[in-house]
């Protein structure tokens, strides 16, 4: 007779049952058992926001193996993660068993950890609680809000913006956030400016670059020296100076290290320094957090991924101390620990922050056991961790000012160098390339000695001319921080909020900045013109400030869903009158500017190329929104939008149906270009009538490339596709660019990478092709080896979601589940379930097929017999009164 244990995956389970013994059954649930579902009147308003759950195929399969499990037993403890979804997981546990009337005579306790060592866990289950109710029904309320807004929006969505796909309480304010940005950038204008350095040699004839900072008696301001004229006026000028040293001026600065991780710096870390995706962090963290086998051990290696938490517990404040006093010395040590509080709006600091469990365990000491993710991700922990208990940095900088006789000119050298290394040892601060903070650089730039006084040499006095640069687009990492500044959504879910974004098609990821596509900025002009509220950044904020609350027992959660349901129904009624037209205006004002941008000869943009006479204007269609002629039906001039994945260009292109480019060098066949129904292609040669199996070769044109502008060679070329480029390095595999139904690509074995819309498929060269094929390599999740083969477990992202597989065995992963806390143990089950192999599947598909025909066919037969049985009377009848 066992107690029985509920943690989430079985990889976490299989680390408990070592750590307690035969004593515990320990079962996984999976995640959640249960969930609202996907359909219209889940959650009630009318009836006090009443919930429906259900549970899918798996929920019930992991419900019945716990009844089974607790047949006997005395105790269950719910040891689910220890935060508010971790709780809420418990609860479904809970409600579904004693719906089954399972609980009878069964103590039902709550145990938390926020590592799984065998201290923790043993500590754990000597303390165990009640369930949180005050947790459980945060967790209620964001639920249903989520669900509210979701199923509230979206159909609104599709009903008066055709082509979109779906509206989130947090994600459509995401998507505004970059949205936002990418209209800053189009509106930004750049202005010119000047800059002016001199190199200069001192008595010594070292040499040094100092910058122009005052000129003829003025503070030189960043817009005094706009053009190349008035650049060259001061250069000349300057030319005929002497300088001498005005003032030298030292001190002494310090640089504290930052505070252990948080979720959300951690994905921020993770996306500057390893270029891993938000979800691939939290995926590998959970792995790292739930036990990997250490030289036959199971160890849990860092502590709970999810908080917004900087403290660390006083045992591993000690043991870090202790581990920088003996590798590094104590004059590394500072004299007392280092305590950090947290910053982040709305942040909550029940939990540690992210640390190693055991400091013994250095990076180079595990990473034998690790894979290459969790490998780097490990090393990070463990050094930003170690580092943030470690002495402070020592600059020394140095200002040298140099003045003319007449002080009216100045320049300016600043250079600093590091006087301590401290924390810098062990761990550097870096940011993304375009949101550099020079306090936060650790180059070290030495100027040579001078003293006051002292006569310098001109060696040169350079202008340079620069552009003001429009505001960065968001990284993973800037917009990771931007939300946790604002307050929106919490840490623990942005992975998958930026993932929905991104499989929405709303934005696409292009080297690691967001960059907005039209569905996604006309669903943003949508909400902002009629829900302007509920996608506004300070509304946002202050509903997770009462989510909060709720869990803090500072506010009922009814009273949070009705005032906020009151509103947002009022929001919704007014939509119903709604015309198509107030739609299209809303659009037009907001994304004018964007659809049609000023030319460069500055005709209008809006001019009709076809008739004239009339302005192309935004409408909506069937399948989404398009360009169209105000003079429609007499005009029926349109162009499509990005959103449909078309080229603007191809609509004015081959009005007549067809134009011949020639003829191919080697087969003298004519080659044409034609328009179907699908948009415009290459053609050689005619069909042959004789021969109706023998078709002429076809190539699609690839989105990008101008219809107008196509030539005979790039005709040529895309006819010859796909082209070989070499062999990869390591596996000697043909390396080939090729153009399929999603794009042009690069094929190495089975791995398809598809190209940037920057590249060509006609020229990509061998470099271009092995950097596409390694990132595509980069995305795919290898798990780890299968226990039978040792063949790769892979975690891959398809057409329809995201995918296990192992060789030729594929098995889909739950819609919505993007495999972020997937572990190998978890994928073996789930292939062992639900694995199929290309075969199994071609043939299930012939095999339906094949009854579908056979249906179809005994349909029509049978159509056929009653057809003839019923008219036969009618026949009979009819002689027969002609006989009469």
């Amino acid at each position: 007779m066992t107690d029985v244990i509920i943690v989430e995956s079985p990889a976490k389970a299989k680390t408990i049952n070592k750590y307690l013994g035969n004593q515990y059954t320990v079962l996984a649930s999976f995640g959640h058992v249960r969930d609202l579902p996907p359909k219209d009147g889940s959650v009630r308003p009318d009836e006090d926001f009443a919930m429906d759950w259900s549970s899918d195929e798996r929920g019930t399969k992991q419900i019945k193996a716990i009844s089974q499990a607790l047949k006997g037993a005395k105790n269950l403890y719910l040891a689910t993660d220890p935060d508010r979804e971790g709780e809420a997981i418990s609860w479904h546990v809970r409600a579904m068993l004693e719906d089954k009337k399972l609980l009878k005579n069964i103590n039902v306790e709550r145990v938390t950890f926020n590592e799984i060592t065998k201290q923790a866990v043993q500590h754990a289950m000597q303390n165990p609680r009640e369930l949180d109710q005050p947790l459980i029904e945060a967790y209620l309320a964001r639920r249903a809000l989520d669900y509210l807004v979701g199923f509230t929006l979206s159909p609104i969505l599709w009903r008066k913006l055709p082509g979109s796909r779906s509206a989130g309480r947090v994600q459509s304010v995401a998507l505004r956030l970059i949205c936002e940005r990418e209209a800053e950038i189009e509106v930004f204008k750049s202005k010119e400016y000047w800059t002016i350095s001199g190199t200069f040699l001192t008595s010594e004839n070292a040499a040094f670059t100092a910058k122009l900072t005052q000129f003829q008696g003025k503070k030189l301001e960043q817009f005094d020296l706009n053009n190349e004229e008035l650049a060259q006026q001061a250069v000349n000028l300057l030319q005929k100076e002497h300088f001498a040293v005005q003032a030298v001026e030292r001190k002494k600065t310090k640089r504290n290290p930052a505070p252990p991780f948080t979720t959300s710096t951690l994905q921020q870390d993770a996306s500057r320094k390893l270029h891993m995706s938000a979800q691939n962090t939290m995926r590998t963290a959970q792995q790292l957090y739930e036990g990997v086998d250490v030289g036959g051990e199971t160890v849990g290696l860092i502590t709970y991924m999810r908080t917004d938490g900087v403290q660390m517990a006083n045992e591993a404040i000690t043991a870090i101390r202790q581990h920088i006093g003996d590798k590094f010395g104590d004059n590394y040590l500072p004299s007392k620990p280092r305590h950090y509080t947290s910053k982040a709006k709305n942040a909550q600091e029940a939990h540690e922050a992210i640390r190693p469990t055991n400091i013994s365990y250095t990076p180079d000491q595990v990473a034998a056991y690790l894979t290459p993710d969790q490998k780097k991700l490990y090393e990070l922990i463990w050094k930003r961790a170690v580092a943030s208990q470690m002495q402070s940095a020592e600059l020394d900088q140095v200002a040298v000012t140099l003045a003319n006789p007449s002080k009216e000119h100045l320049f300016r050298a600043t250079g600093s160098m590091i006087a301590f290394d401290g924390f810098l040892k062990l761990y550097k601060d870096i940011v993304d390339d375009q949101e550099k903070d020079p306090s936060k650089q650790d180059i070290s730039t030495m100027l040579p000695s001078m003293k006051e006084g002292e006569e310098t040499q001109t060696k040169a006095i350079l202008p340079e001319q620069h552009f003001t640069q429009p505001p960065p687009r968001y990284s993973e990492a800037s917009l990771v921080k931007k939300m946790e500044e604002l307050g929106i959504g919490r840490p623990s879910t942005y992975a998958s909020i930026l993932g929905v974004l991104r499989d929405r098609e709303y934005v696409t990821l292009e080297n690691r900045y967001f960059i907005p596509q039209d569905r996604g900025r006309l669903v943003t002009a949508f909400l902002t013109s009629f829900f302007k509220r509920y996608v506004d950044v300070d509304f946002t904020a202050n509903l997770e400030e009462k989510l909060d609350d709720i869990s803090d027992s500072k506010t009922n959660w009814k009273t949070v869903l009705r005032d906020f349901w009151d509103d947002f129904s009022k929001a919704i009624e007014q939509t119903k009158d709604l015309k198509i037209s107030d739609v299209i205006d809303a659009l037009d004002h907001d994304l004018g500017n964007h659809f049609f941008a000023e030319s460069t000869d500055g005709s209008d943009p809006r001019k009709c190329p076809s008739c004239d006479t009339g302005k192309l204007h935004l409408k909506l269609g069937r399948y989404g929104a398009f360009v169209g002629c105000t003079n429609y039906p007499e005009c029926q001039y349109t162009r499509r939008l990005g959103v449909d994945g078309a080229n603007p260009e191809e609509d004015d292109t081959l009005k007549e149906g067809s134009r011949t480019l020639g003829n191919h060098p080697e087969t003298d066949e004519a080659i044409v270009l034609k328009r179907g129904p699908y948009g415009l292609y290459i053609q050689c040669g005619e069909a042959d009538p004789e021969n109706k199996k023998k078709k002429p070769k076809r190539a699609t044109i690839p989105k990008g490339m101008d219809g107008n502008a196509i030539t005979l060679q790039d005709a040529v070329g895309l006819l010859s596709l796909p082209r070989t480029l070499g062999e990869y390095p390591t596996t000697g595999e043909a390396i080939q660019a090729g153009l399929g139904p999603f794009g042009p690509y690069i094929k190495v074995g089975n791995i398809f990478a598809s190209l940037d819309k920057t590249d060509n498929v006609l020229t990509v060269d061998l470099p271009r092709a092995l950097e596409v094929v390694e990132k595509k390599m980069a995305s795919i999740h290898n798990l780890g080896p299968h226990p039978k083969d040792k063949e790769p477990v892979l975690l891959r992202k398809g057409r329809f979601g995201f995918y296990l597989q192992h060789k030729k065995t594929v098995a889909p992963l739950p819609k919505g589940d993007n495999g972020e806390s997937l572990t190998l143990e978890t994928a073996l089950s789930i292939l062992e379930e639900k694995g199929k192999t290309a075969k199994e599947k071609a043939k299930k598909k012939k095999t339906t097929t094949t009854a579908a025909t056979k249906t179809t066919a005994t349909k029509k037969a049978a159509t056929k017999t009653t057809v003839k049985k019923t008219a036969a009377p009618k026949k009979t009848k009819a002689k027969k009164e002609k006989e009469d």
